[in-house]
């Protein structure tokens, strides 16, 4: 399955989750989309586990395989899976990429990525999926220092997570450590997605 290009509001309204971190998408309509959106249903265990899961999945805007092979990996690191998986998921050059402020969205960083504009540690790196490791230095290439797009989502940035600096003259980002988890997503329960593939 190819990965989800459609309208991200329309995902949050089903989810009741805002994929972009944003809160925008459910204020004007804080229900699912669709002539019968409105109308209540109650969600079977199964139901609420897949949406949790989905909830994460559009968030940081994954396939299915790449997910589960996130979730996998994540299984065989000490520690609790759930707390392990979403660190992997921070992990991501594309979200590194957002975090430090690069780009407004994951959508937009993991164009940048893709296109070449991203370095690691010196060197051309063009895999979103790519992990970075704590200590590792993320940078624009020269060319693309001039870039709108990023001048935009600079000068749009409030505030960065603790677990990345940034610094604006060289344009050079550094992953300084493993987010905690009460860094992450905290209105997600990652339980709930440990149980939904351990079914």
């Amino acid at each position: 399955m190819a990965r989800y290009t459609g309208p991200s509001w329309k995902i949050s309204r089903r989810l009741k989750y805002s994929t972009l971190e944003t809160g925008k998408e459910l204020l004007k309509r804080p229900f699912a989309p669709g002539q019968h959106g409105q109308r209540r249903s109650k969600l079977s265990e199964y139901g609420i586990q897949l949406q949790e899961k989905q909830r994460v999945r559009f968030t940081y805007g994954l396939n299915e395989r790449q997910f589960r092979k996130l979730f996998n990996l994540a299984g065989k690191m000490k520690g609790k899976h759930g707390d392990n998986f979403l660190i992997l998921l921070e992990s991501r050059l594309d979200n590194l990429v957002y975090r430090l402020g690069l780009a407004t969205s994951r959508a937009q960083a993991r164009q940048l990525v893709n296109h070449g504009h991203i370095v690691v540690d010196g060197k051309k790196v063009d895999i979103p999926s790519y992990l970075c490791k704590p200590g590792q230095k993320i940078g624009v290439k020269e060319q693309a220092r001039k870039f709108v797009i990023i001048a935009e989502a600079l000068g749009a940035m409030v505030a960065r997570k603790e677990f990345v600096t940034f610094d604006e003259a060289s344009m050079t980002g550094e992953y300084v450590r493993y987010p905690e988890r009460n860094e992450i997503l905290p209105d997600i329960k990652e339980n709930l997605i440990v149980e939904f593939y351990n079914r």
